[in-house]
């Protein structure tokens, strides 16, 4: 009868954290750029075999009930959003894969989707909040004025004519070594400067995250963790007389 608890345990401990991760997706779908997280959790007895194996994963035989579920991964999803013309000068998007670079007021180097870009106090393109954005050479872009705009491959001219610079389109052979930081970029990882990558002027990728599937499954969540809650509260009940009734005889 108690074993009940790990598995009501397990199923309120899950579907909180699908409840976290699905809010995160929902607040962020005006985000220019932001792409949704997916979490996915394991039986214990796997992550038990995954941590004893060597590796190549193998492992000894530890048990045959699992009655928990302990978290495994929180997945980002790289799809593409999709393209929304804004005719703003220094709004870019990527077509394709790859990210924009941007340094940090500490000098690390971050990367992200988002391309609503802005001119800082210095005249250096940057994105509002988060730090300058970087070339290819991972070289801050002086650009002085916003009366400008973009070629196909990220190159930036001023209205008058004349090359600025080119904005810096990075690619990985691997993005599960990204991790999004505190402030929504990814980090983790040494970004290659693509050759060829397609840049739109006047563009923005939107939120690749689809709001009716978010509902659906925040509403089939909930319902889950209060039916856990709920026969939580009758194994309680049940122990309680348990004890207090059938022991007396």
């Amino acid at each position: 009868m108690f074993k009940g608890f790990y598995n009501l345990t397990s199923s309120m401990l899950t579907h909180q954290q699908n409840l976290n991760v699905i809010a995160n997706n929902m607040v962020n779908i005006s985000t220019a750029g932001y792409k949704q997280d997916r979490y996915t959790a394991s039986t214990f007895d796997d992550v038990m075999y995954s941590r004893m194996g060597n590796k190549h994963n193998t492992g000894q035989e530890i048990g045959r009930q699992s009655y928990i579920r302990a978290a495994s991964q929180i997945y980002t999803d790289y799809t593409q959003g999709t393209l929304e013309p804004t005719g703003v000068a220094l709004d870019f998007a990527i077509h394709g894969d790859g990210f924009f670079a941007v340094q940090d007021p500490d000098g690390g180097i971050a990367y992200t989707r988002m391309g609503n870009f802005s001119l800082d106090d210095a005249g250096y393109l940057c994105l509002p909040g988060y730090g300058q954005v970087l070339n290819p050479e991972l070289q801050p872009i002086y650009l002085g004025t916003d009366q400008i705009y973009g070629g196909n491959q990220g190159t930036i001219y001023y209205d008058e004519g004349g090359l600025i610079g080119q904005l810096g389109v990075f690619l990985f052979e691997d993005t599960g070594a990204l991790e999004r930081n505190g402030e929504g970029l990814f980090v983790g990882a040494q970004g290659t400067a693509a050759q060829d990558a397609e840049v739109l002027n006047g563009y923005l990728e939107r939120s690749n995250t689809d709001i009716v599937k978010q509902m659906t499954e925040m509403i089939t969540y909930q319902r889950a963790l209060q039916s856990a809650a709920q026969v939580s509260k009758m194994y309680d009940q049940l122990m309680t007389k348990a004890t207090t009734e059938i022991g007396r005889m």
